[in-house]
């Protein structure tokens, strides 16, 4: 096949940006799209293949739009930007990470990362359950709670419920010391983290006290009604059937409930069904009730992470094809 050249025109203070610390950026768009790319006359001359070169020209101009919309770039998203533009789904990017979902007690503001994080916001502000399924890394607990938090500020709802079940990653709860509050503590740390990021630890402190937030293990949810709340279940795939049915029957008068969950890593005895994929396969066509699955793609933490989901992901797809 004949080599195409074309070269994208950038700011001077875009392009600076967008290389990177010593062209680490442009270098790894280079090698990923399999062209050859280099500054040239104030922009970026791609070399290649006209197929190859159109997707490292996509991945440049996206960039360079967030960027010019004064967000920063960094490894991950330049990733997640070839990532979109090799599947044709690039345009659109740059609305999505400049959307302000809510802002932390510090002032920081927090935005979506990728296509799918946006989808899950959408779906949990236009509907009253929302399960958010994917692996680790893909904020779907941190989000929930940073809209649970802005829901409450904007007088939406009156109280903040989140809860998970006390099933353990090859640990016995029975061993460890202490009360049951005591010991699911460490299970319900992200969610503590989340809530005192969003609201400050003075402020997260005094709606604990006076019963705003509320922050317990799944069983203490039995025999209750709770209304005008906004209710969060993490870790939703160690629920078994019969504890997922318990919960979605809670939902009172001006609640809404976010389910999240990995099913991949499923912690209950052998044998024993996992509520949340249960739940998802029953209510899906249900009005107010919408299922956003995130994949490795919405991993948001180190860059090896997603490539370790992705790994693990084709390892048990070829393990159930064998």
């Amino acid at each position: 096949m004949s080599q195409i050249k074309k070269v994208v025109k950038l700011n001077s203070n875009v392009l600076a940006e967008l290389l990177g610390v010593y062209d680490e950026n442009l270098n790894f768009i280079s090698s990923e799209t399999n062209t050859v790319c280099y500054v040239d006359e104030g922009g970026i001359l791609i070399t290649g293949i006209e197929q190859d070169v159109i997707v490292a020209e996509k991945v440049i101009l996206k960039l360079a739009d967030i960027i010019a919309l004064g967000e920063s770039i960094n490894k991950s998203s330049v990733i997640y930007c070839i990532e979109l533009a090799k599947s044709g789904s690039v345009d659109g990017l740059e609305k999505v990470v400049s959307d302000v979902v809510a802002v932390t007690s510090r002032g920081k503001q927090i935005k979506c990362k990728t296509v799918g994080q946006k989808k899950y916001v959408d779906a949990i502000n236009k509907n009253t359950v929302v399960f958010g399924v994917g692996p680790a890394g893909t904020g779907k607990t941190y989000l929930a709670v940073a809209l649970a938090v802005t829901a409450y500020k904007n007088k939406e709802v009156e109280k903040i419920i989140l809860t998970r079940p006390a099933v353990e990653a090859g640990e016995k709860l029975g061993f460890l010391p202490g009360d049951l509050q005591t010991k699911v503590d460490p299970y319900l740390r992200p969610l503590y983290d989340a809530l005192q990021e969003m609201f400050g630890l003075e402020a997260y402190l005094k709606h604990l006290e006076r019963g705003v937030i509320e922050i317990a293990p799944l069983a203490y949810m039995r025999g209750r009604t709770l209304s005008h709340s906004f209710i969060i279940l993490d870790e939703a795939q160690n629920t078994t059937t019969e504890q997922m049915k318990m919960f979605l029957t809670r939902m009172g008068e001006g609640s809404r409930m976010v389910i999240t969950g990995d099913v991949t890593q499923i912690d209950l005895p052998a044998g024993k069904k996992s509520g949340l994929k249960h739940a998802v396969s029953i209510l899906k066509n249900i009005d107010g009730v919408e299922t956003v699955n995130l994949t490795y793609k919405d991993v948001v933490r180190h860059p090896l992470v997603a490539q370790i989901v992705k790994a693990y992901a084709e390892s048990e797809r070829k393990n159930k094809g064998e």
